[in-house]
């Protein structure tokens, strides 16, 4: 398990690393319209769109990353006033809500996209593109939730019976 779980890390740095080529690809290409409105040639009309598009994508590739890393969002102030037992089994009702919800969004997001690819329904604004195309990432990003969920619940179970002490659970 510990070797999966190695693995499974290289694959959300992997995922990271994509995410910071697409937000220096997303920063050039805003310069590149402002350059280019500012100098009379017009920008590039679809920059807003891709725009949109990257920072949807950019919250999905790196969210799964950053629970790994314990820097998701996490309030742990009442963990730490409890007992150190009652803390962890609130990690647990934490990581099991997670993982439920997790497995949630992965059943609608596959059930919204395939609803969408069904229908042929697109997306009409500057660029024409099937709307399925961006509802893909949406189960995907759930189901490394979900994965990683589980991950930490391993973690959690092999470790000390307290509230985890920085929030962070990479192995």
């Amino acid at each position: 398990m510990a070797g999966l779980s190695r693995v499974y890390g290289r694959l959300l740095d992997a995922l990271m690393a994509a995410a910071c080529l697409l937000l220096l690809g997303m920063t050039l290409l805003i310069g590149a319209d402002v350059v280019g409105r500012n100098a009379g040639l017009g920008g590039v009309p679809w920059s807003g769109e891709i725009s949109e598009d990257i920072l949807y994508l950019l919250t999905l590739l790196t969210a799964p990353w950053l629970l790994r890393q314990g820097q998701h969002i996490r309030v742990d102030i009442l963990l730490r006033a409890l007992p150190a037992r009652i803390g962890w089994l609130l990690e647990w009702v934490g990581d099991i809500l997670g993982l439920a919800c997790s497995l949630y969004f992965v059943w609608y997001g596959w059930k919204v996209l395939a609803a969408s690819y069904v229908s042929g329904a697109i997306s009409i604004k500057t660029l024409v593109t099937p709307e399925w195309w961006l509802l893909v990432p949406l189960p995907l990003a759930f189901l490394l939730f979900a994965i990683e969920f589980v991950f930490r619940m391993r973690r959690l179970a092999h470790g000390e019976r307290a509230p985890r002490s920085d929030a962070v659970s990479a192995s």
